[in-house]
């Protein structure tokens, strides 16, 4: 059992008012009809009760079994739970008893708006966990702390200050949902107005945003807490690992709450863990206090929740409540767990019902009587019935938005005409320095931009970030673990905490280091989508991609036609200092998530300096550069494949063959109209990139060409790049499946014979 808090009154904090007055107002008695009939998986009646058995053991605790006439019917409740309501006042166990009550109704009426198809089409009931979400929501300060709900958290979002009209709106899918207006799935409850975030359905990743939310209520000395919220079996995620591990270092207040009913989906967790206590896993982090409830017992979790807050508050580290759950429901409505859970188990969980054992206690502590909870009751199904006959009055999702928040507005846009001219005569920078520049200079613009990575602190593997950890100092420029999924996700969640809030990072040392962070980067990339512009993770990844340094296998990926696939996220990836500058300033500036790519080959190329431009030069995204100007054939490119084609064109030359260059330089959102401009007037055109030819980007490219230029071409449009094959170490493997000029030359050449 948690440690025992104070008997003062400040165990009454936060409680639901009886007459509705409180976070959930839609409580509020109501005397009218209602359309919708509000199921029960007990009858809602008087439970009475009568002389208790023997007592019994279990886990060796000892408990009673007592008899209660409830719903007009004797029925045996085990009282597991000890339900030590010393400190708490009477007002506060009512209205907790009706917040419970209302929240294990609410659950019930979700079951049946599936059954009646008429939405809540994913379902995950939260019976058995009632204590540990019931105390999570009241500890949980409103517009103030940050809330990571998981699906299961029904009560726990009810209890945070959702009404139970946002509730149903949720489950039913319906445009006015706060959480997103139908874009998640149902079940996943968020009001991000008052900080219960929107997270995934990828259980457990919001372990990550917790981490990184607290790391910048830390930097930022703030006295919020963060409180991640999620089931036993996401423990075992690497990534919610590499979470406990930044929170463990970086000593931020969050409160990892794990609600252990000892099943994944089907999956008895003795199959799976070797410790049926998961915090046992995570005993190693030495700053990390674990504490164990009985998450059956809503006073026991609040205890345990206070004595987390306040090592939180104390700066030593972050907190774990473990709290030991039951399941009385399936997984979720897709789920039968009688096919996997014998009868004899599942009575004996029926039997210690939580609600059941609360209601005991409330009577046989003269808290109520029965003629009260009745009252109570009685209110809460009206407060159902009201706030279901307004949700399903409400607008359905407007499927024809879909366009709607997909990308949030840039700094700056094409038609600002932000890309001024350089001075030919200024100092030149190689596109390395060029990077370097312009993240300096942003870091100097905006106090609150950060940095993390791996081998940051001695400026990159490379030295682009050279001299940057010791001009803006290790609180906002700092090394980072070798946990790429960890990088990314701490971002996305660290920028949560203030709107003017920038972070850059390096997603790994290499692109091809890269995909155990995939899955953070879709997280990244449809949070604003997700949430309809409630959430907007300001994050540039900066990725060293690409071969030509006899890199090998793992060294000489390029990723931007995987990367491209995930909608909401821009990608750009310039070829000159110059467009480096100008683009990473609108990436940086801009909100949302940006992924600036470096072909590493180009980073010490010569042919890649330019001058440096003017403070005011910024690059719009999605607007391409014509390198040469041509009339015979138009190359489309990008990256590394600019300066081959520009080598090949001048080759070409002198062969009397006019080639034009287009540098996309912008490949999320990529240059339409140039490209078709071009295209129209040549009649002829190559693709050519870095990347294998297979399934490139080049092949989207060529697409748009044919579907609206096809009556302009005089013959087929040919895609150039690297072999489709891995990239060997010795050197004569890259010469002979990388990208080259004779590549090149030899496409336009065969083109040009149409």
């Amino acid at each position: 059992m948690a440690k025992a808090i104070s008997t003062k009154a400040k165990a009454s904090t936060k409680a639901v008012a009886t007459n509705g007055s409180a976070k959930n107002g839609a409580l509020a008695k109501s005397n009218g009809t209602a359309k919708n009939a509000v199921p029960a998986s007990k009858p809602v009646a008087v439970a009475k009760a009568t002389t208790p058995n023997a007592k019994k053991t279990v886990s060796g605790k000892s408990f009673k079994t007592v008899k209660m006439n409830y719903g007009g019917k004797e029925v045996t409740v085990d009282l597991t739970s000890e339900y030590n309501m010393k400190g708490f006042s009477k007002e506060t166990i009512k209205n907790w008893y009706k917040l419970e009550h209302l929240g294990r109704r609410l659950d019930d009426k979700a079951a049946l708006y599936l059954k009646m198809a008429k939405g809540w089409s994913y379902h995950a009931p939260f019976a058995g966990h009632d204590g540990i979400q019931l105390a999570l929501g009241q500890v949980f300060r409103p517009s103030k702390d940050f809330l990571f709900p998981y699906y299961r958290d029904f009560l726990t979002s009810l209890s945070a200050g959702l009404t139970p009209e946002e509730i149903i709106l949720n489950g039913l899918s319906k445009d006015t949902d706060v959480a997103g207006g139908g874009r998640h799935m149902s079940n996943h409850f968020a009001k991000p107005s008052i900080n219960v975030q929107n997270v995934s359905s990828c259980t457990g990743n919001h372990s990550q945003h917790a981490a990184g939310l607290a790391r910048a209520v830390k930097k930022y000395k703030g006295d919020e807490v963060v409180y991640y919220s999620g089931g036993e079996s996401a423990c075992a995620e690497g990534y919610f690992y590499e979470a406990i591990a930044a929170s463990d270092l970086d000593k931020s207040p969050v409160i990892y709450v794990i609600q252990n009913n000892k099943f994944g989906i089907s999956v008895p967790l003795e199959q799976v863990s070797s410790n049926l206590n998961v915090s046992d896993n995570f005993i190693g982090f030495k700053n990390l206090k674990i504490i164990q409830c009985d998450g059956k017992d809503p006073f026991d979790s609040f205890r345990a929740l206070e004595e987390a807050i306040k090592y939180c508050k104390s700066g030593k580290g972050p907190a774990m409540i473990h709290a030991e759950c039951d399941r009385i429901g399936s997984h979720s409505n897709s789920d039968k767990q009688d096919n996997y859970r014998i009868d004899e188990e599942l009575q004996a969980v029926y039997r210690r019902d939580p609600l059941l054992q609360f209601r005991y206690h409330v009577l046989n502590n003269k808290i109520m009587t029965e003629k009260e909870i009745l009252e109570v009751e009685e209110e809460n199904k009206q407060a159902i019935f009201e706030a279901a006959d307004k949700a399903e009055a409400a607008p359905k999702a407007d499927g024809n938005s879909w366009r709607e928040f997909i990308f949030p507005d840039p700094y700056v846009t094409k038609e600002q005409n932000t890309e001024v001219a350089i001075d030919p005569n200024a100092p030149k920078l190689t596109f390395l320095e060029g990077i370097n520049y312009a993240l300096k200079q942003e870091f100097r613009r905006n106090p609150n931009t950060y940095m993390w990575g791996q081998d940051i602190g001695k400026g990159g593997v490379f030295n682009v970030v050279k001299g940057m950890p010791q001009e803006f100092g290790k609180d906002r420029v700092f090394n980072a673990a070798i946990a790429e999924d960890m990088i990314v996700g701490t971002a996305n969640g660290f920028t949560r905490y203030r709107d003017d809030i920038r972070v850059v990072i390096e997603g790994a040392e290499f692109a091809d280091y890269f995909w155990p962070a995939m899955e953070q980067y879709i997280e990244l990339a449809h949070e604003y989508w997700r949430t309809r512009g409630q959430n907007t993770p300001n994050v540039t990844l900066r990725l060293a991609s690409g071969g030509y340094i006899q890199g090998g296998l793992y060294h000489s990926q390029n990723l931007e036609a995987t990367l491209a696939t995930v909608p909401g996220v821009r990608i750009v990836q310039p070829a000159f200092a110059d467009d480096a500058i100008g683009l990473m300033r609108n990436c940086v500036r801009s909100k949302g998530p940006s992924m600036f790519l470096e072909p590493k080959y180009l980073y010490n190329f010569k042919a890649a300096m330019s001058p440096t431009p003017p403070d005011d030069f910024i690059i719009p995204f999605g607007k391409a550069k014509v390198r040469r100007k041509g009339d015979d054939i138009t190359i489309v490119t990008y990256g590394t494949g600019v300066h081959l084609s520009i080598f090949a064109a001048e080759e070409l030359e002198k062969e009397g063959v006019s080639v034009e260059i287009i540098d996309l330089r912008s490949i999320i959102p990529w240059d339409k109209e140039t490209v078709l401009e071009a295209v129209k007037r040549t009649g002829r055109c190559i693709v050519v990139h870095e990347d294998r030819v297979t399934a490139g980007f080049g092949g989207e490219i060529s697409s748009t060409i044919n579907q609206f230029a096809f009556n302009y071409l005089d013959a087929p449009v040919l895609r150039v790049g690297s072999k489709d094959c891995h990239v060997g170490f010795a050197k004569e493997y890259e010469t002979a499946v990388l990208l080259n000029v004779k590549d090149v030359k030899e496409a336009v050449l065969a083109t040009m014979k149409f």
